[in-house]
């Protein structure tokens, strides 16, 4: 059967599924906010360990990262992002995500040429281009500040 595109495109507009746009604001919103909150929490808990706010920052940091590693590890992390949606793409937990779940994907091709070659898969161009950008503008900031 031979389409032209606009026949094509008219097919693939019926055939695709609306997204519920408010609803997964909604639980983006909702799950954001509760990891913000939880991170809080961990905070809170800190300092009233008698951790300076610097120190227990890091840790709420560090805490974060640790919990968003293990709950991709045992597959619980997509599960909650299926239905959280954008929420969990709060940066620290998304970007753990982001660099663990490929090194899970590819544990069975073997500790180097699976894990340890695929782990930045997904991070490393993020990695990348903030590093490039980071440089592009401090570069920039110093050359305006040459003429100010």
């Amino acid at each position: 059967m031979n389409f032209d595109r606009r026949r094509y495109l008219d097919r693939v507009k019926e055939r695709e599924s609306r997204s519920p746009l408010a609803k997964n604001c909604f639980f983006a919103f909702l799950f954001g906010g509760g990891i913000c909150a939880f991170g809080q929490l961990l905070l809170s808990l800190y300092l009233s360990a008698g951790l300076a706010e610097r120190e227990a920052g890091t840790l709420v940091t560090v805490s974060l990262i640790f919990l968003s590693a293990v709950l991709t590890g045992i597959g619980v992390f997509d599960s909650i992002a299926r239905i959280a949606g954008a929420g969990t793409l709060v940066p620290v937990t998304g970007f753990a995500n982001a660099v663990v779940s490929p090194a899970v994907d590819c544990k069975s091709e073997g500790l180097v040429m699976g894990v340890g070659a695929k782990i930045f898969a997904v991070a490393g161009p993020v990695l990348l281009y903030a590093t490039l950008s980071g440089a592009l503008y401090g570069v920039i900031l110093w050359v305006v500040g040459l003429f100010l």
